[in-house]
């Protein structure tokens, strides 16, 4: 989450509208705008849902090997990622959770046990789908959940946000991403390096991979505003949920998985610390010890 802070005004004024397009998997589930849908045969389904400006494929590795063991997978795409930033940018958060709640309700349909597992952002979304559903969501995972920006790498001008967020200003501000990127693995991370530096701010090529080089001021402020709606609902949540945190996370410290574990009312309820990993934790150097901790955690619900 380090970076520098710029004011940037898009050249394209043209204005996108957003097309969710649906993409049928191999049984019978409409999965709207799914990159990655695998069948299992075990009855129990799992969406594996990537963090605010990310993509699907840092849910990659984790999808392939939860499938090996038979559970079927979705890693849907959120509402407008994948799209130009001045579409992104004016995206709220609501927006973003009905997009994957139109996914859970259809994986619901099957009959299978579902579960939810979220990164960075979408593990606040997971906690949503625990306070509203009850019974309904099997279990929840939350992969380094962001309630607020602490980690070592955010930079100090981040706490002047809140002069901006409630202004157009928003709109018009954008973090550069720079290294690490969330990332520790040094190849992974020199990959990613090699496509952040030289993205354009309306360059959408690569995204699919990547995510997004840029970062909207404005998300920030609907990330504040999701984080307002989730805390006070803690104490309702009893659906059984795992939560892992690298130690060193440079996003979000480990406090806001500590503060989580701490006020959910699950009577099953676990925190894994890592200790080799930044913010990326499905695709960097544990990613394996986060999918034997995942595997364990369903496979003794």
């Amino acid at each position: 989450m380090g970076g520098e802070l710029l004011f940037l005004r898009s050249n394209n004024p043209m204005s996108l509208i957003f097309s969710l397009g649906l993409q049928k998997s191999a049984g019978d589930v409409v999965v709207p705008n799914a990159d990655i849908v695998l069948r299992g045969n075990r009855g129990r389904t799992i969406l594996l849902v990537h963090g605010l400006t990310g993509t699907p494929n840092e849910m990659r590795h984790l999808a392939f090997t939860l499938n090996k063991h038979g559970y079927s997978v979705i890693c849907p795409r959120l509402a407008n990622h994948g799209q130009p930033l001045h579409v992104l940018k004016h995206t709220k958060w609501e927006e973003f959770y009905s997009s994957l709640r139109l996914v859970f309700l259809e994986a619901l349909k099957t009959g299978d046990k579902v579960y939810v597992a979220g990164l960075s952002m979408s593990a606040l979304f997971v906690l949503l789908f625990a306070e509203e559903f009850g019974e309904k969501l099997a279990g929840g995972i939350c992969l380094a959940p962001t309630l607020f920006f602490d980690g070592w790498n955010v930079p100090w001008y981040h706490r002047l946000l809140p002069l901006v967020s409630g202004t157009p200003l928003k709109y018009h501000f954008f973090y550069k991403e720079s290294p690490p990127y969330g990332i520790k693995n040094e190849k992974m991370r020199a990959m990613v390096h090699r496509f952040y530096s030289k993205a354009a701010l309306e360059d959408i090529e690569g995204i699919s991979k990547f995510g997004y080089a840029f970062f909207p001021v404005s998300l920030f402020y609907q990330l504040r505003r999701l984080a307002r709606k989730v805390v006070p609902l803690l104490g309702k949540i009893q659906a059984p949920m795992l939560l892992i945190h690298p130690r060193e996370d440079d996003t979000a410290s480990v406090l806001n998985s500590e503060l989580i574990y701490d006020r959910i009312s699950s009577r099953i309820k676990k925190l894994v610390i890592l200790t080799d990993s930044y913010h990326v934790v499905t695709a960097d150097q544990e990613r394996e010890k986060v999918a034997v901790a995942i595997e364990e955690f369903l496979e003794g619900l």
